[in-house]
């Protein structure tokens, strides 16, 4: 039998990008085989491949529908997940039961089809199809489809990384995300880490006044024991919805890495935090790279002058590039207004970027360098300060709590609503 599962559909044009609020968690390890009926949505499963979110699936592609799908499963075993294509014009229903026949248990099924029919929809979830999306689909139509079965309603939420680098080294990237971190905690009321990638040089310990014995390196150096129990033992607790993984800050051993050495850290951060801030390293590596394409959010901190402005850009376009079915990065200016310092405007940084910058924080080193030595928040030394609003549009941006959930409906939002009440 193929394994029952509700899910929804909600019905959206084609090529739609996904909304600001959208919060699609990335989908585990396993194996997907899409039988498509058509050339774009062959392409368009194709393309959700690529998706960032799809990074650990293993997806295989084949023309000829439910027929070729019955054919290839006679004599192979079935993936974790099947898609299938209709055209509307074969026997749907008979199909499936043909299918079933011949589906392993467990196998999860999704069907593109056509046909915008209560009636079908009903007979489709009565034979355990875990959800039916209708055509034309876009790639994140299948995203979404593929990595919702793997994210149950009564299960925890997974957490959404947001990761914070500078465009160029000395610009206050920590600062900026240490801040924004302390905001989502305090102003949302969202518990959240903020995990110091800088192993040699980080100041996340000394910007929160904390000196824990273990931290980040004792995870990314025991990959085999990374679990829920074990990253709970590193974390240091600065408030009630704030926590710390530290770098060490010691140069007794050299930090190189290879490219996948922080996830299990952060799959593991994902399993148990809501929030997940990565204060990233001014550096080019591969590891790097793949934090920044993986995170869910993206803020880029950057100076006013020409360097700043090269390298955002820089920045911009890759990862607009990598991630084509996520929002483009936000990006701040900070050390706005420095004294006989030429700038260039925020203007024609816009202008070259072809984005404004979420805030633009001027240059005020009496407070940040009280609070740096003082190894507080801007909030502990001024409530009123005006940075501090700053920090909290940054942290309503880059969570989405900024903004207001509409629900869409479609044709089918009356049974799913029915389903949903069982």
């Amino acid at each position: 039998m193929i394994s029952y599962a509700r899910q929804t559909q909600e019905e959206q044009p084609a090529a739609a990008p996904p909304p600001v609020e959208e919060h699609i968690a990335p989908a585990p390890r396993v194996s997907v085989q899409a039988f498509c009926e058509t050339v774009e949505t062959a392409a368009a499963v194709q393309s959700a491949g690529e998706d960032r979110r799809l990074g650990k699936a293993h997806l295989k592609i084949q023309m000829g529908g439910m027929a070729a799908a019955i054919e290839a499963y006679r004599s192979a075993p079935t993936p974790n997940v099947i898609v299938l294509e209709s055209d509307g014009r074969s026997d749907l229903l008979g199909g499936l039961d043909q299918l079933a026949t011949v589906c392993d248990a467990g196998t999860r099924v999704v069907v593109i089809g056509r046909i915008n029919d209560v009636t079908l929809y009903r007979e489709l979830v009565r034979r355990g199809v875990s959800d039916y999306v209708l055509a034309p689909v876009g790639a994140i139509d299948v995203v979404r489809s593929i990595c919702n079965l793997f994210s149950a309603p009564e299960a925890k939420a997974v957490g959404r990384i947001i990761a914070v680098v500078g465009a160029k080294g000395g610009v206050g990237a920590s600062t900026i995300s240490h801040n924004v971190a302390w905001a989502i905690a305090r102003d949302l009321a969202m518990d959240a880490v903020v995990a110091d990638l800088d192993l040699a040089f980080g100041t996340a310990g000394l910007d929160y006044n904390q000196d824990p014995p273990q931290g980040i390196a004792d995870a990314v150096f025991s990959p085999d024991r990374v679990d829920t129990a074990f990253i709970d033992r590193l974390l240091s607790k600065c408030t009630d919805h704030l926590s710390l993984l530290a770098a060490p800050a010691t140069l007794d051993r050299v930090y190189d890495f290879g490219t996948d050495a922080f996830d299990a850290v952060f799959d593991t951060l994902r399993s148990t935090m809501p929030c997940i801030v990565l204060d990233v390293p001014h550096q080019w590596s591969g590891w790097t790279k793949r934090a920044l394409i993986g995170a869910d959010d993206i803020l880029i901190v950057a100076a006013p002058d020409l360097a700043n402005l090269r390298n955002t850009k820089n920045l911009f376009d890759l990862l607009k590039a990598a991630r084509p079915n996520d929002r483009p990065p936000l990006y701040c200016l900070n050390q706005v207004g420095v004294p006989k310092r030429p700038e260039i405007a925020a203007a024609e940084f816009a202008k070259a970027i072809e984005s404004q910058p979420v805030v633009s924080i001027p240059f005020e080193p009496q407070i940040f360098g009280s609070a740096a030595n003082n190894g507080q928040m801007i909030a502990e030394i001024s409530a009123n300060h005006k940075s501090i609003e700053m920090f909290l549009q940054i942290a309503q941006r880059l969570t989405g709590r900024s903004e207001t959930k509409k629900q869409k409906s479609s044709l089918l939002s009356p049974l799913i609503e029915k389903l949903r009440g069982r």
